[in-house]
């Protein structure tokens, strides 16, 4: 199984976390991570290192950041050479809702790629959303 490691600023890995298995149960293989201001980043690194560790059974990890560009996902990219890893950036609340049901299904890459497009298809603007729905029921009648 692709082991899962969520790290974020402050307390957002966990929380993300906490907020998925309430709707799906507990997500096998999965280690949230949290990233505070009093990490350097060897420290920072290194409990990475360690959930990774953790988590990866010979299949790989996918790791999510909560943002390209943050001390998460710059540290997350430090694996890349020297891991099977894959990051993604900009976790949401649906690409971890969705991971326990594509697991075993694709590789690494692939499970990368399907998640991070999982997780753009569901942000909307709600507004336009539900004006494209009113517009297709009316069309209907």
């Amino acid at each position: 199984m692709i082991g899962t490691v969520i790290i974020c600023h402050g307390n957002l890995a966990q929380e993300l976390l906490k907020a998925a298995e309430l709707v799906v149960g507990p997500l096998e293989n999965t280690l949230a991570v949290s990233i505070n201001s009093k990490d350097n980043p060897e420290s920072g690194r290194a409990k990475i290192a360690a959930a990774l560790d953790a988590v990866d059974q010979g299949e790989g990890a996918l790791i999510f950041t909560d943002m390209f560009g943050g001390t998460s996902s710059n540290l997350s990219l430090s694996f890349l050479g020297e891991r099977n890893v894959e990051v993604v950036s900009g976790v949401n609340l649906p690409m971890l809702i969705k991971l326990p049901f594509y697991r075993g299904t694709g590789n690494l890459r692939e499970m990368a790629e399907f998640i991070r497009e999982y997780g753009q298809k569901h942000i909307s603007v709600a507004s336009s959303l539900l004006s494209r729905k009113k517009e297709g029921e009316k069309e209907k009648s």
